[in-house]
């Protein structure tokens, strides 16, 4: 992922915005045999202070075969993406696309003894149904039954990457004009990128 200067996220801003509720990336693993990599949509749980992200995917999942050969993994979280065309952002008139992503580089460990699959499900339940959370203990029903169909994973983080494409390039004044062409045009997409390009504004001029 390129990522420009003007473009370039804080530990603080990527932080505050997973923690809005986006746990939900894509997994990237090096594919063997000379195939490409392999894609994996997970929901994932990030514990940010450790440097550790925790999931788990059921057994069959060719995911653990390409871990198996390569540890090395990339999680990927994508949103408040939109399309702004060239008529918005002046002359020369060239179309941009407008998202935040972050990336995780990680070193994966796979998780297959029952205890350390059942620790990771307990963390996972609590976090995705705090109403209804769940001690997981193997044997005992109702999921430890089931540990045998799933392999939990630990990312181990070693860097992160996170980009904020908002026209941060682009005088403060036309930046935030932008956001009320986004507001005018009210797609389904526009609200996430409108925030985000306004809170980048805000910053920008607050002082």
């Amino acid at each position: 992922m390129l990522i420009r200067p003007w473009d370039r996220g804080t530990e603080d801003e990527w932080r505050r915005w997973l923690a809005e509720g986006r746990d939900f990336g894509l997994l990237a693993a090096n594919g063997t045999g000379g195939r490409g990599p392999v894609l994996v949509p997970t929901h994932f749980l990030l514990d940010a202070d450790r440097g550790e992200v925790l999931l788990h995917l059921a057994a069959p999942n060719p995911v653990w075969a390409a871990l198996r050969a390569d540890p090395h993994a990339t999680l990927a979280v994508t949103d408040d993406h939109a399309f702004a065309p060239g008529r918005w952002r002046g002359p020369p008139g060239t179309p941009t696309s407008y998202y935040a992503s972050v990336h995780f580089a990680c070193t994966a460990e796979i998780v297959d003894d029952p205890a350390g699959k059942a620790a990771i499900l307990t963390r996972q339940l609590a976090r995705f149904q705090p109403e209804d959370p769940r001690t997981v203990t193997p044997g005992e029903a109702p999921f430890g039954p089931l540990l045998s169909g799933i392999r939990g994973l630990r990312l181990t983080v070693q860097e992160v990457r996170a980009k904020f494409k908002y026209d941060d390039k682009k005088p403060a004044a036309e930046q935030a004009a932008i956001a009320d062409r986004l507001a005018e045009r009210g797609a389904a997409p526009d609200a996430g990128a409108r925030t985000q390009l306004l809170r980048r504004n805000a910053l920008r001029t607050r002082d």
